[in-house]
């Protein structure tokens, strides 16, 4: 399977350097570009005077515009590219932006490190990075707690989507896929300004995170030192968690690690009351973080095992 021999090297090349600093300066980042689209859309379409089945009509026309000058884009590049491995390769190497799995280690590093050196300020401004939730209002536990969220979930709809999609259906598939989490993560919040205007992009979402969020849930169960435990968690909490994909990633990772996540959290001026993930379960500590990176780095070289079997396939 050709899409999966490009995704694995798009996974071995984004593992060995991510996305380097002086290549972002220099054109950016292929999702940035789709995020400067989408704000100027969102700006342009979205009218605060519009009623909201005119607003939900707006973000359905949002969405499918960026979906398909995406999808369009690399089927073109796919046109142009040469046939047998030279095609395979260049096609890795395009998929390479769109993979964060050394971004991920990266920033979950950068929480675990200052946790504990005991600098809570230094750990607050880390999580801050990969987290929407008011940093500032945040203890030991909950930094912890929110890195390890973050890394569930980012792995599954930062890595394990994109790779999936990728694998199925080619440049294609990862790069429409993602659009569709671009679009989410800008547009797809319940919001005044959004509830109607990003509906559709978070109905999308969901969808094509529907299989990928289960597959890491059951990775992340089965790679740990307590597969039953992480398996039962999942089955009794990864339905309470308000995405209806989130949960399982975080399920998996809070049972394998015998740890309690999600929870009530703050968001601005506004408390969100989550339901606990394990709730059991004490509380993480810096040293938690460790043991999370290291079954992340477990499923990442189970998941580069994987496409190279598909591709051997």
């Amino acid at each position: 399977m050709s899409g999966a021999l490009s995704m694995l090297i798009a996974l071995g090349l984004d593992a060995a350097i991510g996305w380097p600093d002086g290549l972002y300066q220099r054109i950016g980042h292929p999702v940035t570009w789709l995020g400067h689209l989408i704000a100027a859309l969102d700006r342009r379409l979205n009218r605060e005077t519009a009623t909201g089945p005119a607003r939900f009509r707006a973000g359905l026309a949002t969405t499918l515009i960026v979906i398909t000058l995406a999808t369009g884009t690399a089927l073109a590049l796919c046109r142009v590219l040469p046939g047998g491995w030279a095609g395979t390769v260049l096609a890795g190497v395009l998929a390479w932006p769109l993979v964060a799995a050394r971004s991920m280690y990266a920033h979950v590093s950068a929480v675990a490190r200052p946790l504990r050196a005991g600098d809570l300020p230094g750990a607050r401004r880390a999580v801050s990075m990969i987290v929407g939730r008011d940093p500032q209002c945040l203890d030991e536990a909950g930094v912890a707690r929110a890195a390890l969220e973050s890394l569930a979930e980012n792995t599954s709809d930062g890595i394990v989507a994109p790779l999936f999609w990728g694998a199925l259906l080619g440049l294609p598939g990862i790069a429409a896929y993602k659009a569709i989490n671009t679009l989410d993560s800008m547009i797809g919040h319940r919001t005044p300004r959004h509830e109607q205007f990003g509906k559709a992009a978070a109905r999308i979402d969901d969808i094509a995170n529907l299989i990928p969020a289960r597959l890491i849930g059951l990775m992340f169960a089965l790679l740990c030192a307590r597969p039953l435990a992480a398996l039962r968690c999942v089955a009794r909490d990864a339905g309470h968690h308000r995405s209806p994909n989130a949960g399982w990633p975080e399920a998996a990772l809070a049972g394998a690690l015998q740890l309690r996540l999600s929870g009530p959290r703050a968001y601005g001026d506004r408390i969100s009351q989550e339901p606990w993930i394990n709730g059991a379960g004490p509380d993480p500590r810096p040293d938690d973080l460790g043991r999370g990176l290291g079954l992340y780095l477990r499923t990442m070289v189970a998941l580069a095992c994987c496409l190279g079997l598909l591709a051997l396939l």
